[in-house]
């Protein structure tokens, strides 16, 4: 393009649709009310939407690199608009979760496609620069959901969440058109191998999510993981056996490729906890309004708008893995100290420590998406770009998980207040501790940090 700014100005505002469903989280109660269910009930709105679009993102991102990232970008935006809108319109509980189930279909098709786009508007030696940009913009888009989702809820009812983004889908739709379409290959796709992976990774994220449900028993958990390993198992095989897989296994036998995949998942892991937490720490243990927590909850989030570019000047100087190891060491310096506040811990300090934690997000979200794309052949740019996706959904449902049971075993023993904030203290040393163990772990693999050899590339 003659002017690539533009082209990730509607990348990034298509990608912000994503996001911008954290407003949901807002309309909760409003939405419980409405359908008249039961609290347990309403957890299926987020399940549904989490597991279709995380259990599409690699298929989608294949589909991408075979048909075009634009075609699938464009049917992305068209579905979201659609399943935002029935979202908004749905008579009724099962209707609503259908809506919200094509709502996902159109995230992971518009979504998964969006690295690639971004990265297609530049010339490949300003690669590092667009991620930043469009992380920036999915930065943004996160900081802007909650307050977006409270102004729309008290103004106009909870469908305004989900009407609020069918103008924003058309209108990026609309916009495409100055979106560049390049040459594609003519490859066969894998039919087979994506039904594989499509079901092992519905299966893990349902695992994750149903071991987090008291209601339901542990047995179903593990059954279903021993499920989804199988289905690996059978993918994996079947990968070697096939020319165009949706992504060769054989990357994950490199430590330089897998590590750095695994803390992206263990840092949006630990980071989860502040989204799943802190919101309670600062309402209930130091009395925030909820105007006041969200300024503060947000300054997670304006750490990553910092941290975004901020990665990119430093890959230019330092190079990619040595920032990854920066960004994930920071992530981690900032959920510690969080394990060691209580009722008289200044506010400025906790805002302080969430914009730590932001910074080494917006750090290692580039870094890591960088790597992950000069690591795959050009070709397989949508592929690249949907595994940075889902290694951080992975982290998101799994955090979910973990992050509850680490809060109740930490409340174990104490009653009240006083058993919530032992567990949040137990919740956030286990996170941001375990983290910074895990990096330091990672060091028995030195070349993995080492910014002396390029990235491997698998061809």
């Amino acid at each position: 393009m003659t002017r690539p700014q533009v082209g990730l100005v509607i990348v990034g505002l298509g990608a912000s649709l994503a996001p911008l469903d954290i407003a949901v989280n807002v309309a909760l109660p409003a939405i419980t009310g409405h359908f008249k269910l039961a609290l347990g009930d309403v957890q299926w709105l987020v399940i549904c939407y989490v597991l279709v679009y995380g259990s599409l993102m690699l298929v989608a991102g294949k589909l991408g690199d075979l048909f075009g990232h634009r075609l699938l970008f464009r049917i992305g935006l068209l579905i979201s608009a659609v399943g935002c809108a029935a979202c908004a319109a749905a008579p009724d509980w099962p209707l609503f979760l259908w809506a919200r189930a094509g709502q996902g279909i159109g995230t992971a098709l518009a979504l998964a496609c969006t690295p690639a786009l971004a990265t297609s508007l530049f010339p490949e030696s300003q690669r590092t620069q667009a991620l930043a940009g469009f992380a920036s913009a999915m930065a943004l888009a996160a900081a802007v959901g909650p307050f977006l989702g409270g102004v729309l809820v008290e103004v106009w009812g909870w469908p305004a969440v989900y009407w609020v983004r069918v103008p924003i889908a058309l209108v990026t739709l609309a916009l495409t058109g100055l979106l560049p379409s390049p040459k594609l290959d003519a490859r066969p796709f894998d039919a087979l191998g994506a039904v594989l992976l499509a079901s092992c990774m519905s299966t893990l994220l349902l695992s994750l999510v149903l071991s987090q449900r008291r209601e339901v028993a542990g047995a179903w958990a593990l059954g279903l993981l021993a499920i989804a390993l199988i289905l690996l198992a059978l993918y994996v095989r079947h990968a070697s056996r096939v020319p165009e897989p949706i992504i060769r296994p054989a990357l994950f036998a490199d430590a330089r490729f897998a590590v750095p995949n695994v803390l992206n998942v263990l840092a949006n892991l630990a980071g989860f906890s502040i989204l799943l937490l802190t919101p309670y720490y600062l309402t209930n243990v130091l009395k925030l309004t909820a105007v006041g927590s969200g300024i503060v909850l947000a300054m997670a989030f304006a750490g990553s708008l910092a941290g975004a570019p901020l990665s990119a000047f430093l890959v230019r100087r330092i190079g990619q893995r040595p920032t990854v190891f920066a960004g994930v060491a920071f992530v981690g310096l900032g959920l510690l100290p969080l394990g060691f506040t209580g009722i008289d811990t200044p506010v400025l300090l906790v805002a302080s420590l969430l914009v730590l934690e932001g910074i080494g997000q917006g750090l290692l979200t580039v870094a890591y998406t960088d790597i992950v794309t000069a690591t795959l052949p050009p070709r397989d740019r949508g592929v690249a770009g949907s595994l940075s996706l889902l290694t951080r959904t992975l982290g998101v449902v799994g955090g979910a998980s973990v992050l509850t049971a680490l809060q109740a075993r930490g409340a174990e023993g104490f009653a009240g207040m006083a058993g919530f904030l032992a567990g949040y203290r137990f919740a956030f040393v286990a996170a941001g501790g375990g983290l910074l163990v895990a990096l330091l772990l990672s060091c028995l693999w030195p070349r993995v940090w080492s910014s002396r050899d390029d990235a491997p590339r698998t061809r």
